[in-house]
This record gives C-alpha cells, sequence and structure tokens, in this order.
C-alpha cells in the first residue's frame, strides 16, 4: 500500500514538473507573474515556473502587426464630411509595458488614430487632402509613435486606406476627372494632327530638295557633256588646220626642194587671180607681171593668127 501511495505521488509530482516546463518560440516572449505580481519576461528558449506561485499573465509576439480599422467620419476645413479608413502596423517592444501600460492597447490605438485623423483633417481642404496622403500619414505615425511609446508599442507605419467623399462630390470630382481626359485626349489629337502636318511638310520639303538636286545635278552634266563636246570638236578643228598647214608647209618644203623656174611660178600665179576672178570681189586689182604675162601671151596669139 506505501508503494502504490510513493508511486502515485512521485507520478503526480513527473506531471507537474511537466506542466510546468515551458519552451517560448522564436519571435515569442512570455510575461510571468509571481503571486499575482510581475515576475520577469521570459525570451525565447526553455524555461521552467514554481506551480502553484508562478503562472504566465501573456504570451506576447514580437513580430510585427497590422489592424485595420474601420473608416472613421472626418470634417475638413471647408465643412466636407469624408469617411477615412486607416491602416496601422505596428511592433510590440516591451513585453510588461505592453501587458501593463494600457488596458486592450489596439482599442487605445485605434481611438488614438481617430483622434489625431480629426486634428490633421480639420486643418486641410478637400482638394488638399486627396493629395497628401503621404504627409497626413507620417504625421500620424510620429503622434501615435510617440503615445505609444509608454505602451511598450512601437508604430512603424500608418496608411490611410480610402478616403471616400461624398457621393455628391465624388459624382462632381468623376465628371471632372472625365472633362480633364477628354481635354487631355483633345490636346494629345490635336499634337498628333500637328505632328502629323509638320511631317508632311518636312517631306514634302526634303522631296522637293531632292527634285532640285535631281535638276540640278542633271543640268551640270548637260552642261559638262556640251563642254566637253565643245572642247573635242574645238581640238578636232585645230588639228585638221595644223594638218592642213603640215600639209602646206610640206607642199612649200617639197616646192623649194625642186627649186622650180620662172614659168612654174607664173602658172600658180595665174591659177591663183582665176580663183580671185572668180569670187564675188566687185574690184580686182592685177599684179604688174601678170599683166606683162597677159600681153605676152596675147601677143602670141596674134602672132600665130
Amino acid at each position: 500500500m506505501l508503494w502504490a501511495v510513493l508511486g502515485v505521488l512521485v507520478l503526480f509530482l513527473v506531471i507537474l514538473i511537466a506542466v510546468n516546463i515551458r519552451i517560448v518560440p522564436q519571435s515569442e516572449a512570455y510575461v510571468v507573474e509571481r503571486l499575482g505580481a510581475f515576475k520577469e519576461t521570459w525570451q525565447t528558449g526553455l524555461h521552467v515556473k514554481i506551480p502553484f506561485l508562478e503562472r504566465i499573465a501573456k504570451q506576447i509576439s514580437l513580430k510585427e502587426q497590422v489592424v485595420d480599422f474601420k473608416p472613421q467620419p472626418v470634417i475638413t476645413k471647408d465643412n466636407v464630411t469624408i469617411q477615412i479608413d486607416t491602416v496601422v502596423f505596428y511592433q510590440i517592444t516591451d513585453p510588461k509595458l505592453y501587458c501593463y501600460g494600457v488596458d486592450r492597447p489596439l482599442m487605445a490605438i485605434e481611438n488614438l488614430t481617430a483622434t489625431t485623423l480629426r486634428n490633421i483633417i480639420g486643418d486641410l481642404e478637400l482638394d488638399h487632402t486627396l493629395t497628401s496622403r503621404d504627409t497626413i500619414n507620417v504625421k500620424i505615425r510620429v503622434v501615435l509613435d510617440e503615445a505609444t511609446d509608454p505602451w511598450g508599442i512601437k508604430v512603424t507605419r500608418v496608411e490611410l486606406k480610402n478616403i471616400l467623399p461624398p457621393h455628391e462630390i465624388q459624382d462632381a470630382m468623376e465628371k471632372q476627372m472625365k472633362a480633364e481626359r477628354q481635354r487631355r485626349e483633345a490636346i494629345l489629337r490635336a499634337e498628333g494632327e500637328k505632328s502629323a502636318k509638320i511631317l508632311a511638310a518636312e517631306g514634302e520639303k526634303e522631296k522637293q530638295i531632292t527634285e532640285a538636286e535631281g535638276e540640278k545635278g542633271a543640268a551640270i552634266l548637260r552642261a559638262e557633256a556640251r563642254k566637253e563636246a565643245r572642247i573635242r570638236e574645238a581640238e578636232g578643228e585645230a588639228e585638221a588646220i595644223l594638218s592642213v598647214q603640215k600639209a602646206r608647209a610640206e607642199a612649200i618644203r617639197l616646192i623649194n626642194m625642186a627649186a622650180p623656174g620662172e614659168g612654174y611660178l607664173t602658172l600658180q600665179s595665174l591659177e591663183a587671180f582665176t580663183k580671185a576672178a572668180n569670187g564675188q570681189a566687185t574690184k580686182i586689182i592685177i599684179p604688174s607681171e601678170i599683166q606683162g604675162i597677159a600681153g605676152l601671151a596675147k601677143g602670141i596669139i596674134e602672132a600665130v593668127k
């Protein structure tokens, strides 16, 4: 009977020790209390708590977390009520402060976000609000990060997920955007037509320049051809004249070498005179030598008769 009781006690102690052995996983932290008061924070690894005296008050994730808050009604500086929903990224940096700093931390962050958002948007007009998301995000993040630091929370990012103006303003904005798109389309179309006309004019100009250059080249080639023909013709005439002069010079040389008599020279003179007489001249001057020869010839004819 005693051994049975001892066995039960040993089994109870083993179970009790096993239940109180905890392994803290990566990126988590356990807040441990002893007799209702904070004792320590367990980080990653193996830990054993004292049964009945200590308890794990909270298991906290150290990863970066995101919470999407529902849309909040906000009034702009120009009295337009818009709906804005925000997304907050945060990370727990101090598990003790997170556990004991504020009750329901996420609700506190949501209320603080809504209050900060109203303060910031209240100083902006609607148009500025729609175009200043980055500025609003930074301002909200700075305020939240400073306010949540005593709670062991670090706000890393804040994003305005949606900004929803009233329906009538949305309709007006859509009409304005449509008109703006049509205006840009008209501008682009006009610029395209202008570019097409410019290209066509430049093409016509290039065509005319090309044709003019072609005509100029053809005219130059024709002028060069005529010049070449005239040069060839002049060279031919010069060669012909040179050949005639050479022939005459050769003939004179041969005559001089033959030493012609007075009778031959007289006959050549008569032939020259005959050619001159057959011309168009109205007056002919007869050399005295030819006149003497003519008288001699007449005398001989009379004697023969």
